[in-house]
């Protein structure tokens, strides 16, 4: 791989969601050369991960573990609001499975792969980038391409006015007996003791009627501590729940990012960010497989046609909304379980889940907007002008792509 020209024409530095997704989009519309970089099998590779979204037809049928007709939300005081955002519906990815559908399709295309080693530094060179590399057995590797796409998270956030964690621990329960409807999933179950500051719910999808992943989740400035989150979800499990016994298979565990910080795209003459890294994470609800896809799609369309781009994953309003959620959330000035509760219970549910994917238009955001608390979302418009930028570490548990 050290021979003249580049030694590939796109390469993916990193193999989460992002980065599988456009190598995924590019082996299916294009022609050009894929190498995605990740890393050997060590502390450095990240876990198994579940990725979740919503939509109508996400053309990824065969790797889709589990997916859900009807949403539900319940209220702190216990109240049940069932949705049918038809014609979406919400779908689950195992990062195993997709994992070996993306190598697969790798495998069929001449000229493309993927390289177990751990990626370094990136740096420009005429017509290109390339990027030092370590293999698994220590030796270095410099691998040149005509674009690379990073998809490796930050060692630190970009400044911003406000940082909030999605952190959360799940458990893939077995119980005893029938205990779940595998028609409806649970998105937020405001039934849990709520946190001095941010926000705590439950979050169930069902497998089986008898098999699910059942995760307590928290909005604030501050991961728990592993047995902290274990002592939530026994209480969820148990006390609001009623499960009986039950055990629990496996578990998974992680933080995203919540923030108004502005993510750079492009870093370079032939180098982007993509992925959390690159801003795809949705500030107000820490989701990232679906517009992972969307920029994976415009990125591979713009290849195709000979003119590379990556356009920004959310729109400048949708990002402007976020930034008032987030603020209003971490001042207090926000009811985080009825905010969310009165959404579900008043808006059209397919309207709803356009809305958080940021597509729908300015009159429905409008009439969307009139359901929250008006008052202290438009003193916390007046202020975010005059509020600065602070920098903050990034999460250091691993990151969650939903």
């Amino acid at each position: 791989m050290n021979g003249p020209g580049p030694d590939t024409d796109v390469l993916v530095l990193g193999g989460g969601a992002a980065g599988l997704s456009l190598a995924q989009q590019l082996t299916a519309t294009t022609d050009v050369r894929v190498l995605v970089v990740e890393p050997p099998d060590g502390p450095v590779r990240p876990p198994v991960r579940t990725w979740c979204f919503w939509d109508d037809d996400s053309g990824l049928d065969d790797v889709v573990s589990a997916s859900w007709p009807r949403l539900r939300v319940h209220g702190g005081d216990g109240t049940a609001h069932t949705v049918d955002p038809a014609p979406l519906r919400y779908r689950m990815l195992r990062s195993t499975r997709f994992e070996e559908y993306v190598h697969a399709r790798l495998a069929e295309r001449p000229g493309c792969g993927v390289l177990r080693a751990t990626a370094g530094a990136v740096r420009d060179t005429p017509g290109g980038a390339e990027v030092d590399c370590t293999t698994p057995d220590g030796g270095p590797l410099t691998v040149r391409a005509r674009l690379v796409f990073d998809s490796r998270p930050l060692g630190a956030l970009p400044p911003a006015r406000t940082r909030l964690l999605q952190h959360f621990r799940g458990w893939f329960v077995r119980t005893a007996r029938p205990r779940f409807d595998p028609g409806v999933a649970d998105l937020m179950d405001f039934r849990v003791p709520q946190p001095a500051h941010g926000l705590a719910f439950g979050y169930v999808l069902p497998l089986a009627p008898d098999h699910a992943l059942v995760e307590y989740t928290e909005f604030s400035r501050t991961p728990l501590t592993t047995p902290a989150y274990e002592k939530a979800l026994d209480r969820y499990c148990h006390d609001v729940l009623g499960l009986g016994p039950f055990t629990v298979e496996a578990a998974e565990q992680g933080v995203v990012p919540m923030t108004d910080a502005r993510f750079p795209v492009r870093v370079g003459p032939a180098v982007y960010r993509i992925g959390t890294a690159g801003g795809a994470t949705r500030p107000s609800t820490g989701y990232t497989f679906a517009a992972a896809q969307r920029q994976s799609r415009a990125v591979a369309a713009s290849l195709a046609a000979g003119r590379p781009h990556v356009p920004p994953p959310h729109g400048r309003r949708a990002l402007a909304m976020d930034a008032v959620m987030l603020r209003a959330l971490d001042t207090g000035r926000l009811d985080g379980p009825a905010f969310f509760t009165c959404l579900f219970a008043h808006t059209p549910a397919e309207r709803l889940l356009r809305f958080l994917d940021g597509a729908t238009s300015l009159r429905e955001e409008w009439a969307i907007g009139l359901r929250g608390p008006v008052g202290p979302m438009l003193r916390t418009v007046l202020e975010l002008p005059f509020l600065p930028r602070r920098s903050h570490p990034a999460p250091r548990s691993g990151d969650r792509l939903p």
